[in-house]
């Protein structure tokens, strides 16, 4: 690659984002076609399809994406967003045909709340956050807006949603806290008629809005656990004037409960009616703020002298329970019902039966992506670390395969060992965790292993040593066999939290990044400090060249340097970021290009010999925490703290040949590493393997699961007032009592039988 080449920067591609925003009201859409699935995905719009699981996405937004919607036809999409406070909010107009954008503007302050088409297609009605307040009526065609006015009175609290009529294109229905409107619009006068809904002494926060084909019914959600049925009076022909009868209230309903005498039989939801639906026969799906899912339907009884203002009049039908809060209700194929949830779920359910159909359908993380990590030599699958789990995903399906679930702590970092028998990860509760890669049951756990917290983790080729960082800022080097995992040395030269350890490919040398402003280098045999790096700044990703000749660091600094191995001398520095820090880089499998990324939210290729970068990706909404290149170097995987995962196709320029592992390690011949067969008193020496773990190998994950839904494993509770195993080589004389006894541990050579198990 020529210079001039290397300055043409090309555009990084996502193959697909595991992700879905739940947090967004009403934020996951089924087409009209009934073959798509529409649901934003931080700045950008996922268009999912359910036969191919392929996905396109839509690109234009500034900022998160607050609310979508789509177009009674299916020829449009529309989308807002937020923005930072002082600033306005984006409202765009997607042609559903080319994926392009048709107009946009931005007439609302800080925030989009809700958006609605009527149902000619020729307005937009958008209403804004509570910074604004606004509802703003856009004419598509002629893309200009016709009247905009102040969505509630000084009186009642903020709108927080707007729904379109189905018949009636010139009127809408605005409702929230203690307000429910309906709205006609004037397009000769260019202006907004307005009239409140007779709710009497009812005083509720409205919330999901559902009207009959014919408008003559609204059902309202709210967050009190009933539903308010409305007359709208409303004339079907849009050309007529604003209806001098105001809407009124019908009643306010709750769930029937048969077993609790008259006065007593009602029942409402808890924490609120999120989303409802209405069938065709004239039932309601609802879903409520507990995650439960009910079809209801309303009972021919009269509660004239009810006590309760809310009347028990809705008998349940069928009934189930999901986990979280319900935010979207949809129907697909008119029998499958979809759940879009607050913990970035989507389930599906059969309308037939409640009780067995209930499946998972889309998943992702809720909080930020620590680490990632991938097989040796196998990207089928690859793994992520985040808040009280472990997540394996499949790259072909990009669906979850396993889930090991550790309640209540954090891991922080994850790496696969060599023969892929078992998946290791470091907790913050100081905790070394190692797992089985097919079902996730634990193989052992290292309690204590670091007092304050665990960090970063790596294993050596043949698995037998384990190399630990902790908050603390000591790096602990640890003796892996079958039945016990015994401490063999602490090295302590940091005094800062340790971001990364890495292990170069002869297992002989491993680097320690700290944010105290170091990476030091260390000899892992005699377990001494051979060099010591120092720069202004806080160092948080260190990693090996393949060939272990150079080191690659990153930091807050916003520099990448790169450093010699042998004696810790300074090579080349290049800027890595124009703002932020920079979280995680990884390099290939050859060391011809690297992958960075950091809080300025861009994923960015690297030529590692120029320099240079050949690519960029954005897409992020948020600051970017691990990134990691797949063994056969086509794509790339980047992790968000918003819980987003990017997979994103490296260019065909840029993809690499891949080595046999002779080549790595280190040819054939006289240089070739072999494995000694007996130890130094001549007795054969057996390779160390996991209980449990024998039968089950990471490559067997793709085909052990293609036709099953995820599995999720919960890890059993480790002591934690436990003490880690030290090895009977290591000097105990200088331990000291409880739990400084591990930091006072002396970093001394060990004796030369420990070598034997680096293989050399």
């Amino acid at each position: 690659m020529t210079s001039s080449e290397a300055c043409e920067i090309t555009r990084l591609e996502p193959a697909a984002i595991i992700g879905f925003d739940g947090h967004v009201i009403a934020g996951l859409r089924v087409h009209p076609d009934q073959k798509h699935l529409v649901f934003p995905l931080g700045n950008e719009i996922s268009v999912y399809e359910l036969e191919t699981n392929r996905q396109t996405f839509l690109r234009g937004h500034t900022n998160t994406i607050s609310t979508v919607d789509i177009s009674p036809t299916g020829k449009m999409v529309a989308s807002g967003q937020t923005n930072h406070m002082g600033f306005r909010a984006y409202v765009i107009i997607w042609d559903w045909e080319s994926r392009k954008e048709i107009s946009r503007y931005e007439l609302h302050r800080v925030k989009v709340q809700s958006l609605c088409f009527s149902s000619n297609e020729q307005y937009l009605v958008s209403l804004g956050g509570k910074d604004c307040g606004s509802i703003i009526v856009w004419d598509i065609e002629q893309n200009m807006a016709i009247c905009g006015i102040t969505a509630t009175k000084e009186t009642t609290g903020d709108a927080l949603k707007v729904c379109g009529l189905n018949q009636r294109w010139t009127t809408f229905v605005s409702g929230g806290d203690q307000n429910l409107r309906v709205w006609h619009i004037d397009r000769d006068r260019k202006r907004l008629n307005v009239q409140d809904v007779a709710v009497g002494k009812l005083r509720r926060e409205f919330t999901g809005m559902r009207i009959t084909e014919n408008d003559e019914i609204l059902y309202v959600g709210t967050m009190s656990g009933d539903i308010v049925k409305i007359r709208l009076n409303v004339s079907s022909n849009p050309n007529a004037p604003m209806p001098d009868k105001t809407p009124v209230m019908l009643g306010c309903f709750g769930k029937h409960n048969p077993r609790k005498p008259v006065g007593k039989d009602c029942e409402k939801y808890h924490y609120g009616v999120r989303d409802l639906l209405i069938l065709p026969n004239g039932s309601l799906i609802i879903g409520a703020g507990d995650g439960t899912i009910e079809m209801v339907h309303e009972r021919n009884v009269s509660f004239k002298n009810y006590t309760s203002p809310t009347w028990p009049q809705l008998k349940s039908l069928q009934s189930t329970k999901v986990g979280g809060v319900i935010t979207s209700l949809q129907i697909v194929n008119q029998y499958t019902l979809l759940i879009g949830t607050d913990g970035c779920e989507i389930y599906s359910l059969e309308l037939q039966n409640f009780k067995t159909s209930l499946r998972l359908l889309k998943t992702c993380h809720t909080n930020a992506v620590y680490d990632i990590a991938f097989p040796y030599n196998f990207s089928l699958v690859f793994a992520t670390s985040s808040h009280e789990s472990i997540w394996i995903w499949s790259t072909s399906r990009m669906q979850e395969l396993l889930r090991i679930v550790v309640p209540n702590f954090a891991s922080s970092s994850i790496v696969f060992s060599r023969d892929g028998k078992s998946i290791i990860s470091a907790w913050n509760d100081g905790v070394i965790r190692a797992f089985t890669p097919l079902t996730g049951k634990l193989i052992y756990a290292i309690p204590n292993a670091h007092n304050k917290g665990c960090s970063s983790v790596a294993v050596t080729s043949n698995g037998k040593i384990l190399v630990s960082g902790g908050i603390e800022g000591q790096v602990r080097v640890w003796k892996i066999e079958p039945y016990v995992q015994s401490m063999i040395g602490v090295l302590k030269e940091h005094y800062g939290p340790i971001e990364s350890v890495h292990i170069n490919s002869f297992d002989t040398e491993v680097v320690s990044a700290s944010r105290d402003g170091s990476c030091v280098i260390w000899d892992l045999i005699r377990l001494t400090r051979k060099h010591v790096i120092f720069a202004h700044t806080q160092f948080i990703a260190a990693q090996y060249y393949p060939t272990g000749v150079q080191i690659l660091t990153a930091g807050s600094d916003k520099l990448i340097g790169y450093w010699e191995a042998f004696d810790g001398s300074l090579v080349r520095e290049v800027e890595g970021s124009k703002s932020g820090p920079i979280n995680a880089i990884d390099m290939n499998m050859t060391g011809e290009y690297f992958v960075s990324a950091g809080t300025d939210q861009v994923v960015r290729l690297w030529d590692y010999q120029l320099g240079v970068e050949v690519a960029v990706g954005i897409g992020h909404a948020s600051a970017i925490t691990s990134a990691r290149y797949s063994p056969n170097g086509k794509f790339l995987v980047t992790g968000s703290s918003d819980g987003g995962i990017f997979v994103w196709t490296v260019p065909e320029n840029y993809h690499i040949k891949i080595p046999s592992p002779q080549e790595l390690a280190g040819g054939s011949g006289s240089n070739k590493r072999t494995k000694p067969t007996t130890d130094s008193a001549g007795k054969r020496l057996v390779p160390c393997r996991a209980p449990k773990a024998s039968n089950e190998n990471v490559r067997q994950l793709e085909s052990a699961h293609s036709n099953r839904s995820s599995q999720i494993a919960n890890c059993p509770a480790v002591d934690l007032n436990a003490q880690p195993t030290i090895d009977p080589c290591v000097d105990t004389a200088s331990l000291a009592d409880d739990t400084e006894q591990q930091d006072q541990l002396e970093t001394r050579s060990v004796h030369s039988q420990k070598s034997q198990i680096f293989d050399r």
